[in-house]
This record gives structure tokens, C-alpha cells and sequence, in this order.
């Protein structure tokens, strides 16, 4: 099944990488470099699935979410936040903001595939 994937993160190693492993599987990818551009990409196609990094420079992956989520239009797509910061107030912060899972950066291979499946089922 191909699903199609939004990866919102500034950095360019981190969704190259996670392009190549989701495009493995047959994935679409498109990626927005910050919020911002993810929040404009958004008013045009809708992913199945939005991989979002929680520290972006003009609009980060709290704002952003938040934003999501107030919209009606576009509040029931699922967010994974991605985050090499993992305490417990960051994580609760991005699951308050509306993320459905917060994974560990760097993430593998298995725990990402089986986080967007899982997402998608709920």
C-alpha cells in the first residue's frame, strides 16, 4: 500500500534519509524545510501521514501542529513528532500539541514503518 508521506524537518540529511528509507517501501514523499512551508504545502495536496521535527527555525513543529489541529479541514491528519530531545516535558509538549506518536531521533527503520501503519489503523 502506498501512502503518502509530508516530512517537515530543517535539516536536509535528516529527510534525505528518511525519503530513501520510505521511498523504499514504496512511500510518496514530498518535504518542507520548516512549518511555515508545510503549513502553505498543505492548503494544496493532503498527505496521509505528516513526519514532523520539533525544533525549526521560523515555525516549529509545536506551532505547526497546533495549527493543524485547529483546522478542520486538515485536524485529522496523523503527526509523528521526530525529536533527538526526549524528556518527558518534550515529550508531552508535542502530544499536547496534537502529535499521535513522538519517535526518537534518530529513528530506525522498523520503529518508523511500524509508527506510520499503527497511525493509519488508529
Amino acid at each position: 500500500m502506498s501512502v503518502s508521506v509530508l516530512i517537515v524537518d530543517d535539516e536536509f540529511l535528516t529527510r534525505n534519509m528518511l525519503s530513501i528509507m520510505l521511498s523504499q517501501v514504496g512511500h510518496d514523499v514530498s518535504e518542507a524545510e520548516d512549518g511555515l512551508e508545510a503549513l502553505e504545502m498543505l492548503k494544496g495536496d493532503r498527505p496521509d501521514v505528516i513526519l514532523m521535527d520539533l525544533m525549526m527555525p521560523r515555525c516549529d513543529g509545536l506551532t505547526a501542529t497546533k495549527t493543524i489541529r485547529k483546522d478542520v479541514t486538515m485536524n485529522h491528519l496523523p503527526i509523528i513528532f521526530l525529536s533527538a530531545k526526549t524528556d518527558a516535558p518534550t515529550i508531552q509538549a508535542g502530544l499536547d500539541a496534537g502529535a499521535n506518536r513522538f519517535l526518537t531521533k534518530p529513528v530506525s527503520y522498523k520503529d518508523l514503518i511500524q509508527n506510520i501503519q499503527d497511525v493509519l489503523i488508529q
